[in-house]
Order: C-alpha cells, then sequence, then structure tokens
C-alpha cells in the first residue's frame, strides 16, 4: 500500500508544510495496520519517532472519508501534561479540516466540554481519572458522547501495565463501550515495550478483537551515556589511585560552592551551564532538595537562577511554566523534575539529561533517556550516583554502591537483551474490584446483586476472581453500609460509600495522601501532606517558606519566602524492581569487563565493589558470615520476590534456625542473627521450600497487609488472599531457594 496517497488530502497537505522528505518506517507501518485490517494495533517505537502522527493520520483520514455521528476518536493518556502537549500537535493538524479537539481534565476549560457536550465531535482527550468521573456524573451523556465512537488510542500504554491505574483503564474502556453500544478498535502506543505480545494481550482484553503489531527497521539507536560517582564529601574513589585506562579526568565542580556543597550537584551545576537540560529525581523530596542546592550554587556564583522545578505535588501553573519554558529553544533553563516529564511531552531541543542515581525500571531509564535526542541529535544521559562514606564499623553489605551497580545493570540489560518490565497479568485486584463496583451502582442506580456481578465480574482484568470472592465482598460492603439493600432486594449506595464516591479523589486509584494546598498571598505552590505548625519551613517549588498559618478544616497552609534548604516530605513512593535488574547486578559485581560509558570515579568505585565482592565470598555464596552469629542474605531477587524471601525466612525457617533481628535494604539484602550454621540455613530453607504451602501462609497471623488504596474496605480475608496470591512472588522465591540446595564452589546454577 502507498501509505501516503491512501492519506486524505489534508493529511497530505500537512505533510507538505510540514517539509518532510518522506513517511518514516513507524508510519507506513501503521498506515499498513490500520487501513489494512479491522483490528486493534499496537505501535512500539522509540520516542519522537513519530508514534502519534503514524496513528492519527490513517485514523483521521477514515474518519474524514465517514464522519462520526459522536465523538469518534478517545485519546487517553496517563498525564495532563502530555495531554495538553498533544492537544496543541492535534489541534494543529485538525483545526483547518473542522475536526474538534477537546481536552477533558482537572485544568482544562468547563466551557469547551459544555460545547462537547452539546455536540459530540471529533477527538476527546482525557485521563484514566477523569474518564472515571465521566462515566459516574455524565451517565446519561455516555451514549450520546460515544455512540459512534471509532478508535480508541492510549498513549503511553507501557505505563499502564504494572499497577491498579492500568486495569482500572480498561475496565472503563470496556463499560464505555458497553454502555454506548459502540465497537471501537484500541491503538496503543509506547517507545518502552519489552514483550510486544503480552502488551497485545493486555491491550485487547475485552475487545473480542486481536492486535496487530507492526514489525519495521526503526533505525540504530544512538546515545550519549555517562555515568559518575560521587562521595557526599570528599576523598572520592579514585583520590591516590592511578587514572584507570581511557577514563576522562572528571571535571570538578566549581571552586565557589555553598557551604557543605553536595560535589554530585557540583557537577550537575557545572555541566547545565549553558545548556537545557532536564534533572530526573526518583522522588519529589529529592527534587525538592535538588532544585534548592542547584539554585544555591546560582547564589553564591552571583548567577542568575536558572533552574525549575516540575512535580506531581506542585500547582498547574508552576508545572505549565516549566513546560513552556522547556519548549522554548532559546531558553538555556533547566529543570529539576520527576516521572512528570518522563513521559511523551515534547519539550523542545534538550540538549541533555541528568539522573540522579538510577531508577527503579529499564522502562523509567528509557523514558527518561528518550527526553532528549529530538530532532535528529543522539539521546544524551548522564547518570550521578551518590553515596554516603561508609563508617569505620560498617558492615559488608555498606560498602557495596547499590545504585551505581543498578544503573549499571539498568544499561545493560537494554543493550544486551532488549529487557523491558513485561505487564503484570496475574494479579488480584481486589481494591480494584471494591472500587468498579462502587463506580458501576453510581453512574447505573439500582441494581440486582446479580446484574451488578454480571456487569462487573464479566471485565477481563478480574478473569481471576470467583463469584464466591464477590459474594464475600458485597456481604462485608453491606455490613460496613458502603451499599444497601432496597424494599425490592436491589442494592444502591449507602450514606458512607456516598461519601467515598463523591470525593473528587475517587476517581484515582493509585495511593494518595491527605494533602494541603500551599498558599504564598494570591499564589497557589501547590501541596504538601504533613503540614508542619506555625513557624516551621517547608520545602516546596525548589524554595524554602515559612509557615504562617495552617487552617486544618480547609486543608490550605499559608507561607512566606524565606531562605535556607530544608527536607521535604510528599509521602511515601514505593519502588517495583524486577527480578532480571537484581540478577544482573549479581553479574556486574562478578565480571571483569569495563563499561565504556563509566567516568573515573565510577570505574574505581566499581573497581573497590569487585574486590569486596570476591573477597567477602559473596560471589560464591548468598549467605555470608558478618562475624559472631551476625549473618547477610544477598537472594538477588526483585521487589515482590524478596519480600516472600523475607516473610518465608521469619514465618517458615526462624525457629529451626534460631534467626532473629531480621532487618532488610529491600531489595538488596537482609541481616539476622542465627544459632544455625550455613550447611544447616540452605539444608532447612530447601526443605521448608520444597513443601507444599499455601502462600496465605506467608502473611503474619492477624496481619491485614493494605497495599492497594481501597484495600481497608474490602474483607480482610481478601485482603489477605490478595497479598499473598497476587503480590508476593512465592514461585520466584521458591526457584532461587532451590537452586541454592547442592551448595558449593561457584553458584552458576543462580
Amino acid at each position: 500500500m502507498n501509505v501516503f496517497e491512501r492519506y486524505a488530502p489534508f493529511i497530505q497537505d500537512y505533510i507538505y508544510r510540514s517539509g518532510w522528505q518522506s513517511l518514516r518506517a513507524v508510519q507506513n507501518a501503521a498506515g499498513d495496520a490500520i487501513f489494512g485490517t479491522d483490528q486493534n494495533v499496537l505501535l512500539t517505537a522509540s520516542t519522537a519517532s513519530g508514534k502519534t502522527e503514524a496513528a492519527f493520520f490513517p485514523i483521521l483520514t477514515l474518519l474524514d472519508e465517514e464522519p462520526s455521528r459522536t465523538v469518534g476518536v478517545l485519546y487517553i493518556a496517563p498525564l495532563k501534561a502530555l495531554i495538553n502537549d498533544q492537544f496543541g500537535r492535534l489541534n494543529e493538524l485538525c483545526e483547518e479540516q473542522g475536526i474538534a479537539v477537546t481536552r477533558w481534565h482537572g485544568d482544562a476549560s468547563q466551557s469547551r466540554k459544555r460545547k462537547l457536550l452539546k455536540k459530540p465531535s471529533g477527538i476527546l482527550q482525557i485521563t484514566p481519572e477523569s474518564l472515571e468521573s465521566l462515566m459516574i456524573n455524565k451517565h446519561m451523556e455516555i451514549p450520546s458522547l460515544f455512540g459512534d465512537l471509532r478508535f480508541i488510542v492510549i498513549d503511553e500504554i507501557h505505563s499502564l501495565l504494572r499497577a491498579d491505574r492500568g486495569l482500572q483503564t480498561f475496565c472503563l474502556i470496556q463499560r464505555l463501550c458497553r454502555l454506548a453500544g459502540c465497537d471501537p478498535r484500541r491503538i496503543g502506543l509506547s517507545a518502552t515495550i519489552g514483550d510486544p505480545e503480552l502488551a497485545g494481550q493486555f491491550l485487547a482484553a475485552g475487545s473480542g478483537r486481536g492486535t496487530v503489531i507492526p514489525r519495521f527497521d526503526g533505525g540504530r539507536e544512538v546515545w550519549r551515556l555517562s555515568m559518575e560517582h560521587f562521595y557526599n564529601a570528599a576523598p572520592q574513589a579514585d583520590e591516590g589511585k592511578p587514572a584507570p585506562d581511557s577514563t576522562p579526568p572528571v571535571e570538578e565542580p566549581s571552586d565557589t560552592a555553598p557551604k557543605a556543597a553536595d560535589p554530585g550537584i557540583g557537577y550537575i551545576f557545572e555541566h547545565t551551564r549553558g545548556r537545557k537540560c532536564l534533572v530526573f529525581t526518583n522522588s519529589r523530596e529529592e527534587c525538592e532538595s535538588v532544585c534548592q542546592q542547584l539554585r544555591q550554587y546560582c547564589e553564591v556564583n552571583h548567577e542568575p537562577d536558572r533552574f525549575l522545578i516540575h512535580h506531581g505535588n506542585l500547582s498547574a501553573s508552576y508545572r505549565e511554566s516549566a513546560e513552556e519554558e522547556m519548549k522554548d529553544d532559546e531558553s538555556l533553563m533547566s529543570v529539576c523534575a520527576t516521572a512528570t516529564l518522563e513521559l511523551g511531552i515534547d519539550i523542545g531541543r534538550l540538549e541533555r539529561a541528568f539522573q540522579i542515581d538510577a531508577p527503579f525500571t529499564v522502562s523509567g531509564f528509557l523514558q527518561r533517556m528518550g527526553r532528549t535526542g529530538r530532532r535528529g541529535d543522539p539521546s544524551e544521559m548522564w547518570f550521578v550516583m551518590r553515596e554516603d562514606h561508609q563508617e569505620a564499623r560498617a558492615m559488608l553489605p555498606d560498602a557495596i554502591p547499590w545504585y551505581l551497580i543498578q544503573g549499571i545493570a539498568l544499561v545493560q540489560l537494554y543493550i544486551e537483551e532488549r529487557f523491558v518490565e513485561p505487564p503484570r497479568m496475574d494479579r488480584l485486584p481486589y481494591s480494584l474490584l471494591y472500587h468498579q463496583t462502587m463506580s458501576t451502582l453510581a453512574s447505573h442506580g439500582e441494581m440486582s446483586p446479580a446484574e451488578l456481578a454480571s456487569r462487573v465480574l464479566s471485565l477481563s482484568c478480574f478473569h481471576r476472581i470467583t463469584q464466591d470472592d464477590y459474594r464475600l465482598l458485597l456481604r462485608h460492603l453491606l455490613e460496613i453500609e458502603h451499599i444497601m439493600r432496597t424494599e425490592n432486594g436491589g442494592l444502591i449506595l449507602g450514606l458512607p460509600g456516598e461519601r467515598v464516591v463523591n470525593n473528587y479523589k475517587f476517581y484515582a486509584v493509585f495511593q494518595e495522601n491527605v494533602e494541603y494546598t500551599v498558599r504564598s498571598g494570591s499564589e497557589q505552590l501547590g501541596t504538601i501532606v504533613k503540614p508542619p505548625p506555625v513557624g516551621d519551613k517547608i520545602a516546596i517549588a525548589g524554595r524554602v517558606w515559612v509557615v504562617e498559618e495552617v487552617d486544618h478544616k480547609r486543608r490550605e497552609l499559608f507561607c512566606t519566602l524565606v531562605k535556607g534548604n530544608i527536607p521535604a516530605y510528599f509521602g511515601d513512593v514505593a519502588g517495583d524492581i524486577h527480578t532480571r535488574i537484581l540478577e544482573r547486578m549479581f553479574r556486574v559485581l562478578g565480571e571483569d569487563r569495563q563499561y565504556p560509558y563509566l567516568m573515573r570515579h565510577a570505574v574505581c568505585r566499581l573497581a573497590d565493589a569487585r574486590e569486596t565482592f570476591r573477597k567477602s565470598g559473596m560471589a560464591g555464596r548468598p549467605l555470608v558470615h558478618l562475624g559472631g552469629k551476625m549473618w547477610a542474605l544477598f537472594p538477588w531477587l526483585g521487589s515482590y520476590a524478596f519480600l516472600a524471601m523475607e516473610r518465608f525466612l521469619k514465618l517458615r525457617c526462624a525457629e529451626a534456625l534460631g534467626l532473629k533481628g531480621l532487618q532488610s535494604s529491600r531489595p538488596y539484602y537482609m541481616q539476622f542473627t542465627m544459632q544455625a550454621t550455613e550447611e544447616e540455613f540452605y539444608e532447612v530453607l530447601s526443605r521448608e521450600a520444597a513443601r507444599d504451602f499455601d502462600p496465605l501462609e506467608l502473611v503474619y497471623p492477624n496481619e491485614v497487609p493494605v497495599f492497594e488504596k481501597y484495600d481497608e474496605y474490602v474483607p480482610e480475608e481478601l485482603v489477605r488472599k490478595g497479598f499473598a496470591y497476587g503480590v508476593l512472588d512465592l514461585e520466584g522465591m521458591r526457584r532461587r531457594v532451590l537452586s541454592w540446595k547442592e551448595f558449593g564452589g561457584e553458584q552458576d546454577e543462580r
């Protein structure tokens, strides 16, 4: 098929105006799949490869040839910022043809939303949370809005593959299609899919269609990558050592530095000067801290402030100002950011990205790397790994630079195997089951128990949940009055249930903290949790503020700008690290090869770590004697298998081993005291792992392991079951223990 000739004339004109000489491989492949089949389509191609246009050129052509009577395309994206960015691009493409593009999220114009409800047409862009709100609050409008829906485009689909939010999105898609009586095709877009076949199954679930995954040559990826290590105080790892071969000298931070300055931050400060960069951190707290420190460097060096900040707790005005500044090709400002700038947003000609410490996932690394390298330049990322010097009395595990080793493992896994974390499709999402039950009742009103069960349990993500489990949930909800029976025997929301559903935070299934809005005069800065008392200081928007007033009833906090540097707190963030990453970390420590992207400090620090690894016996055995009765276990397992290992030791092996005081640094190692010998340790673990036992035996007596947002409303029995069967990776843990059975010499079978 000549895909260009198949495009509508207005699409061809747009391509001419844009000065394109030819279509890219992804655009030809997408055209063949969308024009040539009636299946779902999963487009996987590198960042900035033109996936959005690849999907929308044929979709808009088909809509132009046969206009839809309602909204024709539903575009779902995980972030408001991504919707805002794509809105500009789609609007430019659609405006001349009169195809309406409407944004629907919390910061979007109410007048545009009202206009769409009066005359549904064109493209609707929405987040999963706003779609949930639409399904509940505009239930009667769904058929007129979406009755002739042709396509659902899910952008950055990889971000929805491993948590409840993704399952919620596909529940909503199924519910919307049933209610509107439509049968749209699904188009998934992503730059970071590790297992396309599994992701294709996830995309198609409940659609009655298969998924076409076009194959094409996306060209060679070219990266500029460096990774450097810094101790937070002198000396650095290479001090007093000969310079390693072929590693360039480190340009040391500026002589003019704030008191007690962090040399890693000084390194970033020097290498962002005169450039437009992104500085990625793994948490909002660290983002605030890094931005404060970089601004202090500006002050001490008498330079104008050249750092902005962007994370999910900042007000829309702060976030959008940072986004607009980054889109300006003349700007040389840099932005400290979390995952909020990780996905899909075109933020202009970025020269490089920095990553402080290792991200949790290969997917996150690739997304962050992909923010740079647009418009013909190679992608460029500089990792900055930091740690404190070990105290003289520190134990062996503290001698390993875990973030440095994790960063190397992430990079190598992708370079060597193109590994990216696969979807999690085997969970028991009881928290989401509660949420979708309440949402369905809120939108439909009174329903019989059988009708409610048939609507909810038929959603594809609940395929592992039994009728008995659902009966148990409904009985519990009746007991706590979240639902109640009518005189006719039907079910409706009870008053406590209405209070949950009528709160705007109900639309999100990810965990949120109780947040206070932070204001300074008329300016809204963002939100924080755990507000301090009046007179104390807080960190937000990359600056420090003194608290003048706290209104607990309205959850508002008023403050004034001051100088200083203090830590911020926005609530806990857990990392989900895959077992393959830990296994590659083991190999990084055990192999002798060098990696061309390591800088001088990092090369020396890795050499030190490898020597520790060899001398300590970690290379040969996972259990290492620390002295006396103290031991360390290095299982090289991902987050959920590591968690299973902890519980396995405590609940099934501790008594036989005389094991006490187990402390974990997840998912790297655990330390404990033990009466047994090393041989007895392996013998007891192998014996217990070989036994057939119920995963529920790894839940502590009387424990209710609330893991997801709505677990508190789920019967304790189901919470325990969901955690044991859907969270803990018992099989991964068991395989690892059984591989230790015949221990001796090198542990190659790992």
